[in-house]
């Protein structure tokens, strides 16, 4: 007994095959649901934010369109190693791109999107253009325009952490009471030991905003720029 989806019945046949509305349909959900959960993760000043997510569910919508394509053509025993092997083969490579600086981590949006740029070669080999052509569109777009939107997210989260060098470990209770006294709340503070001889006490700091009018007025930036100005800091950065 066959099942068809609830929703691709109230849609309309169109909408269980491949083609131009149906590709642009599911592309464009699986952008809209990742969107909203890199938006959550993004507000919380997680690694993997709001275009990491969108890459990678776009590179999984094409994936899974590409095999259903492949299968109806007979052709099994290449699907079998096509989309799965090709993306699997992607995250590894792009996995190498990946590398920290100053306890942060690099390069997750380019890996996914060698990941996402992967699906689209693979489309395009299989002769499926369309598919080509919409995936890659929304790629472009996704790296191009949204970089803006998800710096004005994260600038206005509650929650940011940063990077932080002290002249004097003697210094950081000093930098704690300037904290509190900006409407800050600390919610973590750990030592970064790969500094122990450099004659810096360096810390990542993480904090939350719970001052009202910090909150709607202030930005991170402007915080950190207040804080670069005590004498005592030798350094401070907000952490990606």
């Amino acid at each position: 007994m066959t099942m068809q989806d609830p929703i691709a019945q109230l849609l309309g046949n169109w909408s269980t095959g491949i083609n131009l509305w149906s590709i642009l349909f599911r592309i464009g959900l699986a952008v809209l649901l990742s969107a909203i959960v890199g938006c959550e993760r993004s507000s919380k000043r997680h690694s993997a934010g709001l275009r990491t997510f969108i890459l990678v569910s776009l590179a999984s919508a094409a994936s899974a369109m590409i095999d259903i394509c492949l299968l109806h053509q007979g052709g099994e025993t290449f699907t079998a190693v096509s989309a799965a092997a090709v993306v699997a083969t992607a995250m590894i490579s792009g996995n190498g791109i990946l590398f920290s600086s100053k306890s942060q981590i690099k390069g997750i949006t380019t890996s996914a999107g060698l990941w996402a740029c992967s699906v689209v070669g693979l489309s395009s080999g299989a002769g499926f253009y369309t598919l080509t052509l919409v995936s890659f569109a929304a790629l472009l777009c996704v790296l191009s325009q949204f970089p803006r939107f998800e710096a004005i997210l994260k600038d206005r989260s509650n929650h940011f952490e940063v990077h932080l060098e002290l002249k004097n470990s003697a210094k950081l209770q000093d930098f704690v009471t300037t904290i509190r006294k900006l409407g800050l709340r600390i919610d973590d503070i750990e030592s970064n030991p790969a500094y122990v001889n450099s004659g810096l006490s360096v810390y990542s700091v993480s904090m939350t905003i719970s001052e009202r009018d910090i909150k709607k007025y202030r930005k991170h930036s402007e915080i950190i720029e207040a804080l670069r100005s005590l004498d005592y800091i030798h350094y401070i950065e907000e952490m990606n």
